[in-house]
């Protein structure tokens, strides 16, 4: 057993400005996080490596604070008592206690099935872009980039520099919801200023909006895509395809804890406070919204929960500058409703389990399609398919069960282990 003040699961944006805040305190804090390196996936690669003015400066004065302890490749597998979390490492388990828990846990893209999608060469948009950070080589590789939100120009721009032909832009929006969203950022002139550099950056790739992949085609590997563009069909041939139709909070953890979830978001008063009392959550768990809008309510939750005292003005108005930006931002993408009907009925929806389209058309709630199809039930414990489903069928998740995520076996046996001989295994 390992007993912190606070706890704060996530080592992104943050994660990061939280730890940073609530370090102050002198409180005890432990960060964790599942990835070899800090910095979430906005910051792939490390906070210390990205352009951002504020992660440099994070990461340094955390680097700084002898009180906060670092767990990097570790995750939490569940709650197991009150507050208490179990924490699998690269190399053992053992018992965290806390004070107070700040969830930090980000978000996830959102993939849509269509035909061909489980080709090879044929990722999520964001997938593609982590993996070509982290040397995947693509250069000189024709790709299309689909799908919606803001997303794919960071990605096409990503690709580009990494000597990608990037072949097209494909935005699902209409032209009209664009237009408009553009002319509000004017409210935000951070906003402003980096959506002018990536148009910039990308000047000569064409960008369609009101255009969507149809299917893809090939027959193990990925050889063109069908799409529609302003009402017209048309094919494209390429080697990859990265499609991604934006964010969905990570909210495991949380539903598993007790917190009460509004939207497919984790419910946060104005403390970042959720429904259970000393939890707290921040950045996109709380509502998809962007690593300014992360940074602004890290800082909130660790000055409230290391008991600082009411945060600094500036992260209040920047919260809600950023938050009036996500609802925009939201209404402004908002998947249009025939990306519902392009599954045929062999279309794999829960490709964990080969669960196709066909087999989940008879039933009405997700447990009755995990019940009886075991759709969900494989390793990403339906991370891609609920999101996928929740928006073909409006499933919502019944549950969260322990462990959160896969864990090993003789993690869950430290379980009984400890509880039948406390003393064995001490980590202090």
């Amino acid at each position: 057993m390992r007993a912190f003040d606070i706890v704060i699961v996530g080592a992104g944006p943050a994660g990061l400005a939280a730890a940073r805040c609530a370090a102050q305190s002198g409180a005890a804090i432990a960060l964790i996080d599942d990835n070899p390196l800090a910095g979430g996936q906005i910051w792939r690669g490390g906070p210390d490596r990205s352009p951002h003015p504020q992660a440099k400066k994070l990461w340094t004065e955390l680097q700084a604070m002898p009180n906060v302890q670092w767990f990097m490749q570790s995750r939490i597998v569940g709650l197991i008592g009150p507050a208490q979390l179990l924490l699998e490492t690269s190399q053992q388990a053992f018992q965290l206690r806390y004070r107070k828990l700040i969830l930090a846990t980000g978000a996830r893209e959102r993939l849509l099935p269509f035909p061909g999608w489980t080709l090879a060469g044929v990722t999520g948009a964001g997938g593609l872009q982590a993996l070509v950070k982290g040397g995947y080589p693509v250069h000189g590789k024709r790709i299309v980039v689909a799908g919606s939100g803001p997303l794919l120009l960071a990605v096409a721009a990503t690709l580009q520099q990494r000597g990608a032909q990037v072949l097209q832009i494909l935005e699902q929006s209409h032209w009209r919801q664009l237009a408009g969203f553009a002319l509000q950022l004017a409210r935000t002139p951070a906003k402003l200023r980096q959506a002018w550099q990536l148009r910039r950056q990308l000047a000569g790739i064409p960008y369609h909006a009101d255009s969507y992949v149809l299917q893809a085609e090939g027959d193990q590997q990925l050889r063109a895509v069908q799409v529609v563009s302003a009402g017209r069909r048309k094919t494209i041939a390429c080697d990859y395809l990265a499609c991604g139709y934006g964010l969905l909070p990570n909210t495991e953890l949380a539903e598993a804890i007790g917190c009460r979830i509004v939207d497919g978001a984790v419910q946060v008063n104005m403390r970042q406070q959720t429904s259970i009392e000393n939890v707290y959550c921040a950045g996109e768990g709380s509502g998809v919204g962007g690593v300014d809008l992360a940074l602004a309510e890290g800082h909130i939750a660790g000055a409230h929960a290391s008991g600082l005292g009411a945060p600094v003005r500036y992260w209040l108005a920047q919260r809600r500058s950023q938050q009036a930006f996500a609802r925009r931002l939201s209404k402004a993408f908002a998947l249009r409703p025939e990306l519902r009907h392009l599954s045929q009925s062999d279309t794999l929806v829960c490709r964990c389990e080969d669960v196709a389209y066909g087999a989940l058309q008879s039933h009405a709630s997700w447990r009755s399609a995990k019940l009886h199809t075991r759709c969900g039930m494989g390793p990403c414990q339906g991370r891609v398919c609920g999101g996928a489903t929740d928006f073909l069928f409006g499933w919502k998740p019944d549950s969260v069960r322990l462990p959160i995520s896969p864990t090993r076996i003789d993690s869950l046996i430290s379980l009984h282990g400890e509880s039948a001989a406390p003393d064995r295994n001490q980590a202090d």
